[in-house]
């Protein structure tokens, strides 16, 4: 198999909690060796006070890797920056989207859209320090500034001290009265918003994220933006990323058992190294999404013993007659 160098446009998977572990990410790298994959979110005090290999270790596979910080001290995350381009990774992403409670608290996430100065401040002091490009992922909007205009000064404010590449996703967060799970459902998509910023400033890279599920979808935001983000699909359909390698002209695309023996080699050391097989086949169970055997591939790796090893996977496998 073999995919051109350079994509058409843009693909990559978004950062999630919980979701895009090493663990998760060295899977969805054999699903698509095109899409830039991202860490989950790591805040700042993470990295500062906490196990930095834990939080920010990968693996040479899983390039195009970039890391998302969350955080507002200008001071933390040029420092974290840092980090994680000593770290190797590819792309240093802030974090202007997420809208728990928790995150506002620390002033980190969605909240920062109502602080464009402080945002653009910290993303030039952020590039300044790394060579590696610095992006920024956010909303189209946040309560009380809900309209385009506020986008695009948000994106102008941001623009103005240097960033290019915005990753938007197009819903506005509702941080008063609204769970992160319904931020993700409740408030419609405004695809359009997004299109008309790409429009209006054409020498800005805009990527566009939120409820893309097909590939013919990406096809078609791919014709108004500069690149697709796709977010729990990905994870819950992982084999999209497969299909989409279409996209880049290829044709042979693997199976689904074909991934789950490449991945095999990584679990095994895995395994090796104490972890249990469920932490990382918690992050496979929708590669059989709508397939047969599907039901009972995820049955078998939902309900494993403490110390499962290969056999289990083999069984799974085995269930959907792709052994």
């Amino acid at each position: 198999m073999i995919a051109p160098e350079l994509p058409p446009k843009l693909l990559s998977v978004a950062p999630m909690m919980d979701w895009t572990t090493r663990h998760a990410r060295n899977f969805l790298r054999l699903c698509s060796p095109q899409a830039r994959l991202y860490t989950e979110m790591v805040t700042t005090q993470a990295l500062i006070y906490g196990d930095i290999p834990r939080h920010l270790r990968f693996e040479a596979l899983e390039h195009p890797i970039a890391l998302q910080l969350g955080g507002s001290d200008i001071k933390d995350l040029v420092h974290c920056a840092k980090l994680g381009e000593d770290w190797g990774y590819d792309e240093i992403n802030l974090n202007v989207g997420c809208p728990s409670d928790r995150v506002q608290q620390g002033r980190i996430g969605a909240c920062l859209m109502a602080e464009p100065a402080l945002v653009a401040d910290a993303l030039a002091a952020m590039q300044a320090a790394v060579r590696v490009p610095v992006t920024v992922k956010h909303r189209i909007g946040i309560d009380g500034l809900e309209h385009f205009d506020d986008l695009l000064n948000f994106v102008d404010t941001v623009a103005s001290k240097g960033c290019t590449h915005f990753i938007v996703h197009a819903r506005i967060a509702i941080l008063a009265g609204l769970s992160p799970k319904e931020n993700r459902d409740v408030p419609p998509l405004r695809y359009e918003d997004v299109y008309r910023l790409k429009v209006l400033r054409p020498t800005l890279t805009i990527e566009i994220n939120g409820g893309i599920k097909t590939v013919d979808e990406i096809a078609q935001h791919w014709q108004h933006t500069d690149g697709v983000m796709i977010g729990r699909e990905a994870y819950q359909n992982p084999y999209l990323l497969v299909e989409a390698q279409r996209l880049w002209g290829v044709t042979e695309l693997p199976s689904r058992g074909d991934i789950i023996r490449a991945y095999e080699p990584f679990v095994a050391r895995e395994l090796a190294n104490g972890v249990a097989l469920k932490q990382m086949t918690r992050h496979i169970l929708g590669l059989f999404h709508g397939q047969p055997g599907g039901r009972r591939y995820r049955q078998i790796l939902s309900n494993l013993a403490p110390d499962a090893g290969l056999e289990a996977l083999h069984a799974a496998l085995a269930a959907t007659g792709e052994e």
